[in-house]
């Protein structure tokens, strides 16, 4: 029981009840032990106007009536001459004397606490004030045990009351923490479990019920975590099934193109001057297309291979990524710039920097061509002592938030309708294949710039091997 949390929260509640009468009955037994003392006042005024109406009483009167105050003796003053008084033997001295006429309230409580720790046969002497006018000051003897004795019955009665109280609170809490909180916690725990054992299935995902704010807040928050892993998985599902696809058509369409290869050797025989210069260009294209299907076919075993370096020239390959873009967008009024040292050579796998500069040139053409707005696409590159920077600025419209928020995360950056987000992927892929890294330095209304960071030192490949 001490490990549930109804267990935990009833016992709690016993304590806390019980620690709350110990505060309420230390001043009550001290009000009780007032009161008492002040009845015992009462009836011995009661007992001394009998000596008042009659001068000459008998011992044996005078004894019924002390013994029916339950005092020894009795002193009523009722001026600064006269005074009554009744007395029989005291069998024992006085002990101490109480002064009720004007009490504090810690006198009070200090003594009604050595009352009841002293348990010696004690003679008291009680002062207080008469009744009704009924003179100066009244002050008996008494035995104190019987006093204690009532205190100790009142703090049994208190005691017991007390502990009823806090079994009737004790239950309720019980009952209304079960109801309120144990069924609704384990209920969000039984929903936990079921999602567990099918994490696939949409309808295992817990719909928030709960009325407690605290609780619905957790039951929103588990519903949201169950929703995102769900779409998580049912994504890697279908990234495991598109990848088998694309390497069954990579694979196919690796020998068509193979075939349209040896064609186009034949063709770099024509005398048609447009046909020599362009068909260099058709070889090179087919050729990357060649080895990107051999490179797909290869992802499904291992990550991108590692790049092959070698001294390329960047200028060349921007070069052929315009040439490329230029024929895409055909008569679009789109515009590109370049500003690339004729001499900057690079230290990378000259195909996968292709790619990498494609993709970013091709993202760039296709978001300004969406606008229907003439536009300019720039590539400018520089270098230091540590690191060659290539920066692609577009005109375009910017990246909206939600691909900003998912920008190489594959299938889910797209920002063109029918778009599947992989550009930006791989050529993030690729540059950090050269131990460098691809950032989107700005975007907003006015366009778009990723920098393209590759580190000029040997070591730059160890991160390749994550």
């Amino acid at each position: 029981m001490l490990h549930t949390l109804s267990g935990r929260f009833l016992i709690l509640t016993i304590i806390f009840v019980m620690l709350a009468e110990v505060f309420i009955f230390v001043p009550s037994v001290a009000r009780f032990r007032q009161d008492y003392l002040i009845a015992r006042l009462e009836r011995a005024q009661i007992a001394s106007l009998a000596l008042e109406a009659d001068d000459m009483l008998t011992p044996a009167l005078e004894a019924e009536l002390l013994k029916n105050a339950e005092v020894y003796n009795v002193v009523l003053r009722r001026d600064e001459i006269r005074q009554l008084a009744l007395s029989s033997p005291i069998p024992s001295p006085i002990s101490t004397t109480y002064d009720l006429r004007d009490p504090k309230s810690t006198e009070l409580i200090a003594d009604a606490i050595r009352t009841l720790l002293d348990t010696r046969e004690r003679i008291i002497r009680v002062i207080g004030n008469p009744v009704r006018g009924g003179g100066l000051l009244i002050e008996v003897t008494m035995d104190e045990m019987p006093l204690r004795a009532a205190m100790l019955e009142y703090g049994r009665n208190v005691l017991f009351l007390s502990a009823f109280i806090s079994a009737i609170t004790a239950v309720l809490l019980f009952v209304a923490v079960q109801i309120l909180m144990v069924r609704p916690i384990k209920s969000v725990v039984d929903h936990m479990q079921s999602y567990a054992k099918s994490p696939e299935d949409a309808r295992q995902i817990i719909t928030p019920t709960s009325g407690v704010k605290e609780l619905r807040d957790a039951e929103e928050a588990l519903q949201m975590m169950q929703v995102q892993l769900t779409t998580a998985l049912k994504q890697k599902e279908r990234l495991a099934q598109l990848g088998g696809a694309v390497a069954k058509v990579s694979h196919d369409l690796r020998n068509i193109l193979t075939s349209a290869q040896l064609f186009t050797d034949r063709i770099e025989g024509s005398d048609d001057p447009l046909v020599k210069r362009m068909a260099p260009k058709l070889v090179n294209s087919i050729t990357r297309a060649v080895n990107l299907c051999e490179t797909t076919l290869a992802f499904g075993r291992v990550d991108e291979p590692a790049p092959a370096l070698s001294r390329v020239n960047l200028s060349q390959i921007v070069a052929d990524v315009i040439d490329s873009e230029r024929l895409a967008a055909g008569d679009y009024p789109l515009s590109f710039a370049e500003d690339i040292p004729a001499t900057m050579t690079l230290r990378a796998d000259g195909e996968q920097l292709f790619r990498a500069i494609f993709n970013l040139v091709r993202n760039a053409r296709q978001a300004i061509m969406a606008t229907g707005e003439p536009g300019e696409i720039c590539l400018r590159a520089e270098e230091d002592d540590h690191v060659w920077r290539l920066t692609v600025t577009d005109t375009g419209p910017g990246l909206p938030k939600k691909a900003q928020e998912h920008l190489f995360k594959p299938f889910q950056g797209g920002v063109r309708k029918g778009g599947s987000g992989l550009g930006l992927v791989i050529a993030a892929d690729l540059i950090r294949g050269h131990g460098g890294r691809l950032d989107l330095q700005r975007t907003d209304a006015t366009g778009t710039t990723f920098v393209i960071h590759l580190p000029k030192a040997d070591l730059a490949l160890a991160p390749a091997a994550e």
